[in-house]
């Protein structure tokens, strides 16, 4: 018979889940919104709404399939808009491009077409996609070793360090130096936020062509691939049996919902899905669902004090804080590309694919990220009728 109350097992591993899940990305959710041209208010009300809407995701979710049911912004997502320019109508039509990639994971679950083409898009290509758009973010670090060392190599050590004691809470420790280092380069200054709690910002989206293409689809994607279609295979892989469909409508509809505040996508997890999923999280199978919600109630905790989060990371180095970004994402870099290059015959299309995206080109107002994935799927289609 199911409890009425979480176990206290459950209630630990979801505060390590959403400690792992909200502190090992909030700099690269960041960072994508600044260049998506959100100004510091719309940045924390993105970072507020990204977090409550997994969380609320999670909760529902999973109460109502008494499933571990493991929910995250698109941490890929983030960082594809990181290393995409900006729309012309600033960050209006960035929400609007939002609204466009969790419409078509709404639709990806309605309509299986839409689904079947996602999970049809070769997996080498996609990860190529991904390992191009993490590429320059993954080398700021080591700039910023060399223009700021005092402050970026303590937290690159850190993170090295903690990362060959328990990998899960190297960015976490990586972030804390962070703020040691904020806090000891700040004189006199206050680091103090303004404010630890604020309402959230709503930006009236647009909607472009441009950024439908360039950002939104990418966005979808990305996503898809990286984060919801792993997420369902994290879960079936220990036992459970996820309704896949209503999952991407569920977590499309919160992207939807969640938009208008500046938060880019909502999906399933994959890596803190197995950590809900496994016994570690609870001896008996069936319990072990309270320890995804106990994880989205601690998300929800934490974006509530997302205004003060963001406000104390304005007073980094902008290096600094794409140092954490770097570091965060060269675990997610070096399994992006050891996947792509993983099938001999598919190398070529998707070497092209990460080499066009990591080029950082724009044509026709069009992204690296589309046009590495247009060349490498066209190389990718005329191999495999010459073979």
């Amino acid at each position: 018979m199911t409890r009425a109350a979480p176990p206290l097992q459950t209630v630990s591993t979801g505060l390590v889940v959403a400690i792992v899940g909200f502190f090992s990305s909030f700099p690269i959710v960041l960072q994508g919104l600044a260049a998506m041209g959100a100004s510091a208010a719309q940045s924390a009300s993105g970072l507020m709404m990204a977090a409550i809407a997994m969380g609320l995701t999670a909760i529902g979710l999973s109460l109502w399939y008494r499933q571990p049911i493991s929910v995250a912004w698109s941490t890929p997502g983030a960082a594809l808009l990181a290393v995409s320019a900006m729309p012309a109508a600033g960050f209006a039509e960035a929400t609007g491009a939002f609204l466009c990639a969790g419409a078509l994971t709404v639709l990806a679950g309605l309509w299986r077409p839409l689904g079947r083409f996602a999970a049809a898009i070769p997996t080498t290509l996609a990860q190529a996609m991904l390992g191009g758009v993490l590429l320059p973010l993954c080398i700021v670090p080591f700039k910023a070793a060399v223009e700021l060392p005092w402050q970026a190599l303590p937290v690159i050590l850190t993170w090295f360090i903690a990362g060959r004691i328990n990998r899960l809470f190297a960015v976490p420790a990586a972030v804390v130096a962070a703020a040691i280092m904020v806090i000891l380069n700040a004189g006199e200054a206050s680091v103090a936020p303004a404010q630890w709690v604020s309402a959230p910002v709503w930006t009236m989206p647009t909607v472009s062509l441009a950024s439908v293409i360039g950002i939104g689809i990418p966005l979808f994607i990305v996503t898809m691939a990286t984060q919801n279609i792993p997420g369902i295979a994290v879960m079936r892989s220990f036992g459970y049996d996820p309704a896949s469909g209503r999952f991407f409508s569920s977590v499309g509809a919160s992207s939807i919902l969640s938009a208008p505040f500046g938060a880019p996508a909502t999906c399933l997890a994959a890596i803190t899905a197995a950590m809900c999923s496994n016994e570690d999280s609870h001896p008996d199978p069936t319990q072990r669902y309270w320890s995804a919600v106990m994880a989205g109630v601690f998300y929800c905790i934490f974006g509530v004090f997302a205004v003060a989060i963001t406000g104390f990371a304005l007073h980094a180095d902008p290096l600094l804080m794409g140092t954490l970004t770097g570091i965060a994402l060269i675990g997610v870099l070096a399994n992006a590309t050891a996947a792509a290059l993983e099938v001999p015959t598919e190398r070529e299309a998707a070497i092209l694919t990460f080499a066009i995206t990591a080029s950082g080109i724009s044509v026709f107002g069009l992204g690296a990220a589309v046009w590495g994935l247009l060349a490498g799927g066209l190389a990718y289609l005329v191999s495999n009728r010459i073979r």
